[in-house]
Protein backbone atom coordinates (compact mmCIF):
# COMPACT_ATOMS: atom_id res chain seq x y z
CA UNK A 1 0.00 0.00 0.00
CA UNK A 2 1.35 3.15 -0.90
CA UNK A 3 1.74 6.22 1.84
CA UNK A 4 -1.90 7.85 1.86
CA UNK A 5 -2.05 11.83 0.99
CA UNK A 6 -3.88 13.90 3.88
CA UNK A 7 -7.73 14.15 2.77
CA UNK A 8 -7.43 18.07 3.50
CA UNK A 9 -4.56 18.18 1.12
CA UNK A 10 -6.56 16.73 -1.66
CA UNK A 11 -9.48 18.86 -3.23
CA UNK A 12 -11.50 18.17 -6.13
CA UNK A 13 -11.74 20.58 -8.74
CA UNK A 14 -15.02 19.49 -10.73
CA UNK A 15 -17.74 17.03 -10.45
CA UNK A 16 -16.44 14.48 -13.59
CA UNK A 17 -16.08 10.52 -12.52
CA UNK A 18 -13.56 8.67 -12.02
CA UNK A 19 -12.89 6.36 -15.37
CA UNK A 20 -11.01 3.17 -14.09
CA UNK A 21 -11.47 1.67 -17.34
CA UNK A 22 -8.91 4.59 -18.44
CA UNK A 23 -5.67 3.65 -20.04
CA UNK A 24 -3.47 5.57 -17.18
CA UNK A 25 -3.63 8.26 -14.28
CA UNK A 26 -2.61 11.81 -15.87
CA UNK A 27 -0.10 13.98 -13.28
CA UNK A 28 -0.09 17.45 -14.74
CA UNK A 29 2.69 18.68 -12.76
CA UNK A 30 2.22 22.62 -12.13
CA UNK A 31 3.78 23.87 -8.92
CA UNK A 32 5.31 21.02 -7.01
CA UNK A 33 7.85 20.72 -9.84
CA UNK A 34 10.05 18.05 -8.51
CA UNK A 35 10.13 14.11 -7.21
CA UNK A 36 10.83 14.68 -3.57
CA UNK A 37 8.80 15.31 -1.00
CA UNK A 38 6.26 15.48 -3.25
CA UNK A 39 2.43 15.44 -2.07
CA UNK A 40 1.07 15.67 -5.53
CA UNK A 41 3.71 13.20 -7.11
CA UNK A 42 2.68 10.84 -3.89
CA UNK A 43 -1.19 11.29 -4.65
CA UNK A 44 -0.51 10.48 -7.99
CA UNK A 45 0.84 7.39 -7.55
CA UNK A 46 -1.04 6.16 -5.09
CA UNK A 47 -4.32 7.01 -7.76
CA UNK A 48 -1.97 4.72 -10.48
CA UNK A 49 -1.40 2.30 -8.23
CA UNK A 50 -5.08 2.02 -7.04
CA UNK A 51 -6.66 1.39 -9.90
CA UNK A 52 -3.74 -0.71 -11.71
CA UNK A 53 -2.41 1.60 -14.13
CA UNK A 54 0.84 3.66 -15.43
CA UNK A 55 1.39 6.57 -14.46
CA UNK A 56 2.38 9.83 -17.04
CA UNK A 57 3.41 12.99 -15.35
CA UNK A 58 2.68 15.99 -18.31
CA UNK A 59 4.80 19.12 -16.86
CA UNK A 60 4.38 21.71 -19.84
CA UNK A 61 5.34 25.89 -20.16
CA UNK A 62 3.18 28.28 -22.11
CA UNK A 63 4.56 31.36 -23.34
CA UNK A 64 1.16 33.56 -22.87
CA UNK A 65 1.03 34.79 -19.45
CA UNK A 66 2.39 38.07 -17.90
CA UNK A 67 5.86 38.29 -17.13
CA UNK A 68 6.99 35.64 -19.29
CA UNK A 69 10.80 36.12 -20.00
CA UNK A 70 14.16 33.62 -20.57
CA UNK A 71 14.62 34.28 -16.82
CA UNK A 72 11.89 32.48 -15.66
CA UNK A 73 11.59 29.78 -18.45
CA UNK A 74 15.09 28.77 -17.81
CA UNK A 75 14.64 28.39 -14.16
CA UNK A 76 11.66 26.56 -14.97
CA UNK A 77 13.81 24.22 -17.77
CA UNK A 78 16.10 23.33 -15.58
CA UNK A 79 14.16 21.72 -13.41
CA UNK A 80 12.83 19.96 -16.14
CA UNK A 81 15.82 18.51 -16.67
CA UNK A 82 16.41 17.34 -13.72
CA UNK A 83 12.82 15.62 -13.34
CA UNK A 84 13.62 14.13 -16.93
CA UNK A 85 16.63 12.32 -15.41
CA UNK A 86 14.53 11.20 -12.14
CA UNK A 87 12.13 9.84 -14.53
CA UNK A 88 14.48 7.53 -16.64
CA UNK A 89 14.43 4.11 -16.04
CA UNK A 90 11.32 4.25 -13.94
CA UNK A 91 8.09 2.48 -14.76
CA UNK A 92 6.48 6.41 -15.08
CA UNK A 93 6.33 8.09 -18.21
CA UNK A 94 7.48 11.84 -18.67
CA UNK A 95 6.77 14.78 -20.86
CA UNK A 96 8.20 17.84 -20.41
CA UNK A 97 7.00 20.46 -22.95
CA UNK A 98 7.74 23.94 -23.68
CA UNK A 99 5.14 25.98 -25.82
CA UNK A 100 7.16 27.22 -28.66
CA UNK A 101 4.54 29.45 -29.79
CA UNK A 102 1.71 30.83 -28.40
CA UNK A 103 -1.43 28.77 -28.27
CA UNK A 104 1.02 25.54 -30.03
CA UNK A 105 -0.08 23.84 -26.32
CA UNK A 106 -3.73 23.96 -26.57
CA UNK A 107 -5.48 20.48 -26.34
CA UNK A 108 -2.66 18.82 -25.13
CA UNK A 109 -3.67 18.73 -21.17
CA UNK A 110 -7.03 17.60 -22.56
CA UNK A 111 -5.69 14.80 -25.36
CA UNK A 112 -3.98 13.19 -22.07
CA UNK A 113 -6.82 13.46 -20.20
CA UNK A 114 -9.08 11.83 -22.95
CA UNK A 115 -7.66 8.18 -22.05
CA UNK A 116 -6.80 9.19 -17.90
CA UNK A 117 -8.49 7.36 -15.33
CA UNK A 118 -7.86 10.96 -13.50
CA UNK A 119 -6.29 13.80 -13.43
CA UNK A 120 -3.86 15.18 -10.53
CA UNK A 121 -2.42 18.56 -10.25
CA UNK A 122 -1.16 21.00 -7.99
CA UNK A 123 -2.39 23.92 -5.77
CA UNK A 124 -0.73 26.89 -5.57
CA UNK A 125 -2.88 30.06 -3.95
CA UNK A 126 -1.24 32.71 -6.47
CA UNK A 127 -0.55 34.42 -10.17
CA UNK A 128 -2.68 32.98 -13.15
CA UNK A 129 -2.63 29.00 -11.38
CA UNK A 130 -5.97 29.25 -9.50
CA UNK A 131 -7.77 30.61 -12.41
CA UNK A 132 -6.09 28.26 -15.33
CA UNK A 133 -7.18 25.03 -12.83
CA UNK A 134 -10.60 25.85 -12.55
CA UNK A 135 -10.89 26.35 -15.99
CA UNK A 136 -9.34 23.13 -17.65
CA UNK A 137 -11.13 21.21 -14.45
CA UNK A 138 -14.04 22.33 -16.30
CA UNK A 139 -13.07 21.32 -19.54
CA UNK A 140 -12.09 18.18 -18.87
CA UNK A 141 -14.77 14.97 -18.41
CA UNK A 142 -13.02 13.07 -16.20
CA UNK A 143 -12.35 13.50 -12.33
CA UNK A 144 -9.68 16.47 -11.54
CA UNK A 145 -7.96 17.19 -7.99
CA UNK A 146 -5.39 19.15 -6.64
CA UNK A 147 -3.08 18.16 -4.55
CA UNK A 148 -1.86 21.12 -1.64
CA UNK A 149 1.93 20.68 -0.83
CA UNK A 150 2.35 24.04 -0.01
CA UNK A 151 3.72 24.20 3.38
CA UNK A 152 3.42 22.48 6.41
CA UNK A 153 -0.14 23.61 7.58
CA UNK A 154 -2.71 22.52 5.06
CA UNK A 155 -4.48 26.07 3.15
CA UNK A 156 -7.56 24.57 4.18
CA UNK A 157 -6.73 24.52 7.81
CA UNK A 158 -7.52 28.35 8.20
CA UNK A 159 -10.93 29.66 6.97
CA UNK A 160 -10.18 33.45 7.57
CA UNK A 161 -7.27 35.85 6.64
CA UNK A 162 -4.88 36.78 9.74
CA UNK A 163 -3.60 40.45 9.84
CA UNK A 164 -0.41 40.06 12.13
CA UNK A 165 1.98 37.35 12.03
CA UNK A 166 1.69 36.87 15.64
CA UNK A 167 -2.11 35.66 14.91
CA UNK A 168 -0.94 33.02 12.68
CA UNK A 169 1.77 32.04 14.26
CA UNK A 170 -0.29 31.20 17.70
CA UNK A 171 -2.81 29.51 15.01
CA UNK A 172 -0.39 27.79 13.87
CA UNK A 173 1.33 26.85 17.50
CA UNK A 174 -2.07 25.68 17.63
CA UNK A 175 -3.42 23.20 14.81
CA UNK A 176 0.34 22.29 13.56
CA UNK A 177 1.13 19.41 15.65
CA UNK A 178 -1.08 16.99 14.04
CA UNK A 179 0.17 17.57 10.86
CA UNK A 180 3.76 16.98 11.88
CA UNK A 181 3.02 13.42 11.40
CA UNK A 182 1.87 13.39 7.99
CA UNK A 183 5.13 14.32 5.94
CA UNK A 184 5.44 13.44 2.17
CA UNK A 185 7.76 10.81 1.33
CA UNK A 186 11.21 12.11 0.82
CA UNK A 187 12.00 9.49 -2.77
CA UNK A 188 8.64 8.42 -3.87
CA UNK A 189 10.12 7.36 -6.53
CA UNK A 190 12.04 4.07 -4.70
CA UNK A 191 8.44 2.90 -5.45
CA UNK A 192 7.49 3.51 -9.01
CA UNK A 193 8.37 -0.24 -10.35
CA UNK A 194 5.47 -1.43 -8.53
CA UNK A 195 3.08 0.60 -10.94
CA UNK A 196 2.54 -0.29 -15.06
CA UNK A 197 5.33 0.57 -17.10
CA UNK A 198 3.96 3.81 -18.53
CA UNK A 199 4.45 5.13 -22.55
CA UNK A 200 3.89 8.63 -23.99
CA UNK A 201 1.07 7.97 -26.76
CA UNK A 202 2.20 8.45 -29.96
CA UNK A 203 -0.06 10.96 -31.47
CA UNK A 204 0.95 13.30 -28.67
CA UNK A 205 4.83 12.96 -28.47
CA UNK A 206 3.50 14.01 -33.05
CA UNK A 207 1.36 16.95 -32.13
CA UNK A 208 3.40 18.38 -28.83
CA UNK A 209 6.94 17.05 -29.12
CA UNK A 210 8.94 16.86 -25.74
CA UNK A 211 11.31 19.98 -25.27
CA UNK A 212 14.78 18.65 -26.87
CA UNK A 213 17.73 17.45 -24.73
CA UNK A 214 19.77 20.65 -25.76
CA UNK A 215 17.42 22.85 -24.61
CA UNK A 216 16.83 21.21 -21.15
CA UNK A 217 20.65 21.25 -20.71
CA UNK A 218 21.32 24.58 -21.87
CA UNK A 219 23.06 24.10 -24.80
CA UNK A 220 20.70 25.60 -27.32
CA UNK A 221 20.13 28.53 -26.84
CA UNK A 222 18.69 29.42 -29.27
CA UNK A 223 15.53 28.32 -28.67
CA UNK A 224 14.73 30.36 -25.50
CA UNK A 225 16.06 33.44 -27.77
CA UNK A 226 13.22 32.35 -30.66
CA UNK A 227 10.40 32.89 -28.18
CA UNK A 228 7.94 35.46 -28.06
CA UNK A 229 9.05 36.51 -24.16
CA UNK A 230 10.43 39.61 -22.37
CA UNK A 231 13.61 38.89 -23.91
CA UNK A 232 15.03 42.09 -22.32
CA UNK A 233 14.96 40.05 -18.53
CA UNK A 234 17.85 37.00 -19.04
CA UNK A 235 18.56 34.13 -17.06
CA UNK A 236 19.73 34.28 -13.78
CA UNK A 237 23.53 33.45 -12.69
CA UNK A 238 22.39 30.29 -10.85
CA UNK A 239 20.52 26.95 -12.00
CA UNK A 240 17.19 26.46 -11.22
CA UNK A 241 15.95 23.01 -10.65
CA UNK A 242 15.67 20.04 -7.50
CA UNK A 243 19.36 19.23 -7.61
CA UNK A 244 20.59 22.91 -7.33
CA UNK A 245 17.98 23.54 -4.35
CA UNK A 246 18.87 20.53 -2.49
CA UNK A 247 22.03 21.75 -3.05
CA UNK A 248 21.18 24.81 -1.47
CA UNK A 249 19.74 23.12 1.22
CA UNK A 250 23.09 21.49 2.20
CA UNK A 251 24.99 24.52 1.77
CA UNK A 252 22.57 26.62 4.04
CA UNK A 253 22.62 23.70 6.86
CA UNK A 254 26.29 22.74 6.58
CA UNK A 255 27.95 26.64 6.58
CA UNK A 256 25.23 29.16 6.74
CA UNK A 257 22.70 28.19 9.52
CA UNK A 258 24.61 28.23 12.62
CA UNK A 259 25.40 32.26 11.79
CA UNK A 260 21.34 32.94 10.74
CA UNK A 261 20.31 34.97 14.12
CA UNK A 262 23.12 37.64 13.64
CA UNK A 263 23.80 37.96 10.57
CA UNK A 264 20.88 37.46 8.41
CA UNK A 265 20.68 41.48 7.71
CA UNK A 266 24.03 41.89 7.29
CA UNK A 267 23.87 42.34 3.09
CA UNK A 268 27.65 41.87 2.77
CA UNK A 269 27.46 38.42 4.87
CA UNK A 270 25.84 35.56 2.86
CA UNK A 271 24.14 33.67 5.15
CA UNK A 272 20.77 34.01 3.42
CA UNK A 273 18.92 30.69 2.46
CA UNK A 274 18.63 31.50 -1.07
CA UNK A 275 15.52 29.02 -0.85
CA UNK A 276 12.93 31.11 -2.56
CA UNK A 277 13.21 30.60 -5.93
CA UNK A 278 13.52 26.93 -5.72
CA UNK A 279 10.60 26.98 -3.30
CA UNK A 280 8.43 29.23 -5.74
CA UNK A 281 8.58 27.08 -8.17
CA UNK A 282 8.45 23.85 -6.31
CA UNK A 283 11.84 22.45 -7.12
CA UNK A 284 12.53 22.04 -3.24
CA UNK A 285 9.78 21.16 -0.02
CA UNK A 286 9.42 23.51 3.00
CA UNK A 287 8.99 20.06 4.57
CA UNK A 288 12.19 18.51 3.10
CA UNK A 289 14.28 21.98 4.89
CA UNK A 290 12.55 21.57 8.10
CA UNK A 291 12.98 17.82 8.24
CA UNK A 292 16.90 18.45 7.97
CA UNK A 293 16.82 20.80 10.83
CA UNK A 294 14.86 18.60 12.87
CA UNK A 295 17.35 15.83 12.51
CA UNK A 296 20.32 18.31 13.21
CA UNK A 297 19.06 19.46 16.50
CA UNK A 298 17.85 15.97 17.07
CA UNK A 299 13.86 16.93 17.13
CA UNK A 300 11.23 14.72 18.32
CA UNK A 301 7.62 15.72 18.61
CA UNK A 302 7.54 15.86 22.32
CA UNK A 303 9.59 18.75 22.15
CA UNK A 304 7.05 21.06 20.92
CA UNK A 305 5.62 23.64 23.08
CA UNK A 306 2.24 22.66 24.89
CA UNK A 307 0.83 26.35 25.20
CA UNK A 308 0.39 28.40 21.57
CA UNK A 309 1.89 31.70 22.66
CA UNK A 310 2.45 33.60 19.72
CA UNK A 311 6.01 33.97 20.63
CA UNK A 312 9.00 33.81 17.89
CA UNK A 313 11.18 32.18 20.46
CA UNK A 314 11.20 28.89 22.31
CA UNK A 315 7.95 26.76 21.06
CA UNK A 316 9.53 24.48 18.69
CA UNK A 317 12.07 23.28 21.42
CA UNK A 318 14.99 23.77 18.64
CA UNK A 319 18.57 25.73 18.86
CA UNK A 320 18.37 28.99 18.83
CA UNK A 321 19.32 29.51 15.12
CA UNK A 322 16.87 27.10 14.17
CA UNK A 323 13.80 28.85 15.52
CA UNK A 324 14.92 31.89 13.95
CA UNK A 325 15.10 30.10 10.48
CA UNK A 326 12.28 28.23 10.79
CA UNK A 327 9.78 31.35 12.05
CA UNK A 328 10.86 32.81 8.67
CA UNK A 329 10.30 29.54 6.92
CA UNK A 330 7.31 28.51 8.07
CA UNK A 331 5.17 31.31 9.84
CA UNK A 332 5.95 34.85 7.85
CA UNK A 333 5.79 31.93 4.47
CA UNK A 334 2.74 30.31 5.67
CA UNK A 335 0.86 34.00 6.41
CA UNK A 336 1.24 34.69 2.92
CA UNK A 337 0.17 31.92 1.44
CA UNK A 338 -3.11 32.06 4.13
CA UNK A 339 -3.52 35.61 2.19
CA UNK A 340 -3.54 34.54 -0.91
CA UNK A 341 -5.61 31.69 -0.55
CA UNK A 342 -8.23 33.67 1.52
CA UNK A 343 -8.24 36.86 -0.58
CA UNK A 344 -8.07 35.56 -4.01
CA UNK A 345 -9.40 38.31 -5.81
CA UNK A 346 -7.96 41.54 -3.98
CA UNK A 347 -4.37 39.56 -2.39
CA UNK A 348 -2.37 42.02 -5.55
CA UNK A 349 -4.79 45.07 -5.05
CA UNK A 350 -4.50 47.85 -2.77
CA UNK A 351 -7.79 47.47 -1.50
CA UNK A 352 -6.64 44.45 0.38
CA UNK A 353 -4.81 46.76 2.70
CA UNK A 354 -5.59 47.30 6.30
CA UNK A 355 -8.01 50.14 6.38
CA UNK A 356 -5.54 52.10 9.23
CA UNK A 357 -2.88 52.11 6.44
CA UNK A 358 -5.11 53.19 3.59
CA UNK A 359 -6.51 56.11 5.37
CA UNK A 360 -2.96 57.15 6.59
CA UNK A 361 -1.20 57.10 3.14
CA UNK A 362 -4.47 58.80 1.79
CA UNK A 363 -4.70 61.51 4.16
CA UNK A 364 -0.91 62.19 2.76
CA UNK A 365 -1.45 61.92 -0.87
CA UNK A 366 -0.49 65.78 -1.32
CA UNK A 367 2.31 65.68 0.35
CA UNK A 368 5.61 67.04 -1.23
CA UNK A 369 7.72 64.41 -3.12
CA UNK A 370 11.80 64.44 -2.47
CA UNK A 371 11.55 63.59 -6.51
CA UNK A 372 9.39 61.76 -8.59
CA UNK A 373 10.96 59.14 -10.48
CA UNK A 374 9.28 57.11 -13.78
CA UNK A 375 9.69 53.77 -13.76
CA UNK A 376 11.90 53.22 -16.22
CA UNK A 377 14.41 55.44 -13.75
CA UNK A 378 13.72 53.06 -11.25
CA UNK A 379 14.18 49.71 -13.61
CA UNK A 380 17.45 51.30 -14.53
CA UNK A 381 18.33 52.29 -11.14
CA UNK A 382 19.04 56.03 -11.43
CA UNK A 383 18.16 57.49 -8.25
CA UNK A 384 20.07 59.92 -5.92
CA UNK A 385 20.09 56.86 -3.43
CA UNK A 386 23.27 54.46 -4.16
CA UNK A 387 22.22 51.78 -1.78
CA UNK A 388 18.65 51.70 -3.58
CA UNK A 389 20.96 51.77 -7.00
CA UNK A 390 22.40 48.69 -6.02
CA UNK A 391 19.70 46.98 -4.46
CA UNK A 392 17.69 47.67 -8.11
CA UNK A 393 21.34 46.49 -9.63
CA UNK A 394 20.94 43.28 -7.81
CA UNK A 395 17.83 42.65 -8.82
CA UNK A 396 18.36 43.14 -12.58
CA UNK A 397 21.33 40.78 -12.42
CA UNK A 398 20.49 38.03 -9.85
CA UNK A 399 17.03 38.39 -9.84
CA UNK A 400 16.89 38.94 -5.83
CA UNK A 401 17.86 41.55 -3.57
CA UNK A 402 18.93 40.71 0.03
CA UNK A 403 16.31 40.04 2.15
CA UNK A 404 16.86 43.05 4.64
CA UNK A 405 17.41 45.52 1.66
CA UNK A 406 14.05 44.69 -0.19
CA UNK A 407 12.47 46.49 2.67
CA UNK A 408 14.19 49.81 2.01
CA UNK A 409 14.01 49.09 -2.08
CA UNK A 410 9.86 49.00 -1.26
CA UNK A 411 9.66 52.10 1.14
CA UNK A 412 12.22 54.17 -0.91
CA UNK A 413 9.52 53.79 -3.91
CA UNK A 414 6.93 55.19 -1.92
CA UNK A 415 8.51 58.36 -1.44
CA UNK A 416 8.96 58.78 -5.00
CA UNK A 417 5.77 58.42 -6.48
CA UNK A 418 3.07 60.27 -7.30
CA UNK A 419 0.33 58.37 -5.29
CA UNK A 420 1.27 55.24 -2.77
CA UNK A 421 -1.28 53.32 -5.76
CA UNK A 422 1.27 54.20 -7.99
CA UNK A 423 4.43 52.99 -5.82
CA UNK A 424 2.37 49.51 -5.29
CA UNK A 425 1.64 49.08 -9.27
CA UNK A 426 5.44 49.95 -9.48
CA UNK A 427 6.86 47.72 -6.91
CA UNK A 428 4.71 44.63 -8.35
CA UNK A 429 5.82 45.32 -11.80
CA UNK A 430 9.43 45.78 -11.03
CA UNK A 431 9.44 42.63 -9.04
CA UNK A 432 7.02 40.31 -10.95
CA UNK A 433 9.53 41.04 -14.25
CA UNK A 434 12.92 40.73 -12.30
CA UNK A 435 12.64 38.99 -9.35
CA UNK A 436 13.22 35.21 -10.10
CA UNK A 437 11.21 34.61 -7.15
CA UNK A 438 8.25 37.26 -8.10
CA UNK A 439 4.89 36.53 -8.66
CA UNK A 440 4.11 34.30 -5.58
CA UNK A 441 2.28 34.83 -2.38
CA UNK A 442 6.08 35.78 -0.09
CA UNK A 443 6.44 38.68 -2.92
CA UNK A 444 2.81 40.53 -2.07
CA UNK A 445 3.46 40.04 1.46
CA UNK A 446 6.64 41.39 1.40
CA UNK A 447 5.85 44.54 -1.14
CA UNK A 448 2.76 45.12 0.75
CA UNK A 449 4.07 45.12 4.39
CA UNK A 450 5.56 48.46 3.77
CA UNK A 451 2.54 49.63 3.57
CA UNK A 452 1.21 48.19 6.56
CA UNK A 453 0.16 44.79 6.07
CA UNK A 454 0.98 42.36 9.10
CA UNK A 455 2.03 45.58 10.20
CA UNK A 456 1.19 48.12 13.13
CA UNK A 457 0.77 51.96 13.07
CA UNK A 458 3.95 53.65 13.56
CA UNK A 459 3.25 57.27 15.00
CA UNK A 460 4.05 60.23 14.95
CA UNK A 461 2.99 61.18 11.57
CA UNK A 462 5.56 62.04 9.03
CA UNK A 463 5.53 63.36 5.81
CA UNK A 464 4.35 60.59 2.95
CA UNK A 465 4.15 58.09 5.02
CA UNK A 466 1.68 59.00 7.31
CA UNK A 467 1.82 56.51 10.25
CA UNK A 468 3.03 53.99 8.27
CA UNK A 469 6.62 52.46 9.43
CA UNK A 470 9.41 53.93 7.80
CA UNK A 471 13.15 53.33 6.41
CA UNK A 472 15.76 55.42 5.38
CA UNK A 473 19.26 54.43 3.53
CA UNK A 474 21.20 56.85 5.85
CA UNK A 475 19.72 54.68 8.86
CA UNK A 476 19.99 51.33 7.18
CA UNK A 477 23.72 52.22 6.51
CA UNK A 478 23.72 52.93 10.34
CA UNK A 479 22.52 49.45 11.07
CA UNK A 480 24.40 47.34 9.15
CA UNK A 481 27.31 47.56 6.93
CA UNK A 482 26.26 48.35 3.35
CA UNK A 483 29.68 50.18 1.92
CA UNK A 484 30.61 46.73 0.49
CA UNK A 485 27.08 45.88 -1.04
CA UNK A 486 26.85 49.57 -2.85
CA UNK A 487 30.70 48.74 -4.43
CA UNK A 488 30.05 45.33 -5.70
CA UNK A 489 26.69 46.20 -7.15
CA UNK A 490 27.45 49.68 -8.66
CA UNK A 491 30.98 49.02 -10.05
CA UNK A 492 31.67 49.87 -13.57
CA UNK A 493 30.74 47.48 -16.56
CA UNK A 494 28.04 45.45 -14.40
CA UNK A 495 25.20 45.85 -16.88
Amino acid sequence: MFAVVPALRVNRVNDQPFRPEGRHVLYWMIASRRTRWSFGLQHAMNRAAEMGKPLIVLEALRIGYRWASPRVHRFIIDGMHDNQARFADTNIAYHPYVEPAAGHGKGLLQALAADACCVVTDEFPCFFLPKMVAAAGAKLTVACEQIDGNGLLPLRVADKTFAAAVHFRRFLQRELPRHLEAMPKDDPLTRAHELQPATIPSAISERWPAVPLAVLDGSDHSFLAGLAIDQEVPPVPFAGGEAAGRSAIEVFMRKKLSHYPEARNQPEQDVASGFSPYLHFGHISVHDVVSRIFRRDGWTLDKLGTRPTGSREGWWGLSPESEAFIDELVTWREVGYNFCFTRPDDYDQWESLPEWAKKSLDKHIDDDRPVLYDRKALEAGRTYDALWNAAQRQLVVEGRIHNYLRMLWAKKVLEWSETPRDALATLIELNNRWSIDGRDPNSYSGIFWCFGRYDRPWPPERNIYGIIRTMSSDNTAKKVKVKGYIQRWLRPGLL
